[in-house]
């Protein structure tokens, strides 16, 4: 049902929405509505579906015939779960907020057959299913959205990211991964964002920045703002890299703010006042001391075994004497037996005497 409005031509406006022809905007805020209103305005441009029990989002939710400049779309706060094939598929569409959602679904053809002139994507805290970070990854890898220019996936709890999600986003210049609990960065190529300009990845737990991952925020001639804030950096050995380059790289925002996370000698120490003698990772001088304390180590092991063998045949000495007095006489009988057996056999006579006294 439509509001009446007091012209013919004015199209209604949807009973529990609020509509502005003007300002091109329609907002359904907190009308407990559980499907999107079928009879929208075709002249919207923003449309706000917000803090709504809407669980589902199927194809054709949004006709594209109906809603030809629909250019903004907020539905945060809901309760999706599920967007459907087709679902998005608006020719107009820059931007889409899912943010506050408990998406379990997101189909990679979420915004139709072909390419989507999307700009500007959020999904903050909608993206804690495992399965639904794998939909977006396939959605993002296919090239569906080559127009985005930002993305935020913040507050979603995320450990890692798929490999190659970002490589086919070459509009990108906002990244927002803040918030997160990521712990590495190794699988994730940044590679073909060529006008990357902000990437945000405070709030997590990096320990380390590799320098595979160093040479890739090298390349990019855009990436003027790093953010890494608010990570737990391990100020061990291999930490060494991401220190040099910190204290020659202009990229990173607050850099002089960081400081280890570990160990306990290290906590709270700035990343940028660290030196090589701090961390202790001089290799020539590392390896033989440890390979020395290897050999002593051993030597000491050996030592031990060799003593306790001397004391255990001291022990036995009486039994091991007898023993070698067995052996002895057992041979010296054996060599008669052998030494009689061989002179009979060389004499002849001897031969024939053993013989006939056999018979």
């Amino acid at each position: 049902t439509c509001v009446a409005s007091s012209s013919p031509a004015t199209p209604c406006c949807p009973a529990l929405c609020e509509c502005s022809e003007p300002a091109k905007t329609v907002k359904c805020v907190n009308r407990n509505l559980t499907a999107v209103p079928p009879d929208l305005p075709p002249y919207v441009r923003s449309l706000f579906i917000t803090g709504n029990p809407l669980t589902d989002l199927p194809a054709g939710a949004f006709p594209a015939q109906r809603l030809p400049d629909l250019a903004s779309l907020n539905l945060s706060g809901n309760h999706l779960r599920a967007v459907e094939a087709g679902a998005l598929a608006l020719p107009a569409l820059r931007q889409l907020d899912l943010s506050g959602n408990a998406l379990v679904s997101f189909s990679p053809q979420a915004f139709g057959e072909g390419g989507s002139p999307l700009e500007e994507l959020a999904l903050r805290g909608a993206l804690r299913d495992h399965g639904v970070l794998l939909s977006l990854a396939a959605l993002l890898q296919s090239g569906a959205l080559r127009n985005l220019s930002r993305l935020e996936l913040a507050d979603n709890g995320l450990l890692l990211l798929p490999a190659g999600m970002f490589t086919a986003l070459p509009a990108l210049r906002q990244l927002d991964l803040s918030n997160n609990s990521l712990v590495g960065l190794r699988n994730v190529s940044f590679q073909g964002l060529g006008q990357l300009q902000s990437l945000n990845l405070s709030d997590n737990s990096l320990g380390v920045l590799w320098n595979s991952t160093l040479a890739q925020f090298r390349s990019l001639p855009a990436l003027r703002h790093i953010i890494l804030g608010h990570n737990t950096w391990v100020c061990d050995c291999a930490i060494e890299d991401l220190v040099a380059w910190l204290k020659e790289s202009d990229q990173v925002e607050g850099k002089e703010a960081l400081t280890c996370a570990s160990p306990d000698r290290m906590l709270g120490k700035a990343l940028l006042k660290i030196n090589s003698s701090d961390l202790n990772c001089s290799v020539p001088i590392d390896l033989p001391s440890q390979l020395q304390t290897s050999y002593v180590f051993l030597g000491i092991v050996l030592a031990l075994i060799g003593a306790i063998f001397l004391l255990v045949l001291y022990l036995n000495r009486k039994g091991i004497k007898k023993w070698m007095h067995n052996i002895r006489d057992a041979c010296r009988d054996h060599m008669e037996g052998y030494h009689y057996r061989y002179e009979i056999n060389a004499d002849p006579r001897l031969t024939n005497l053993s013989s006939n006294s056999d018979v």
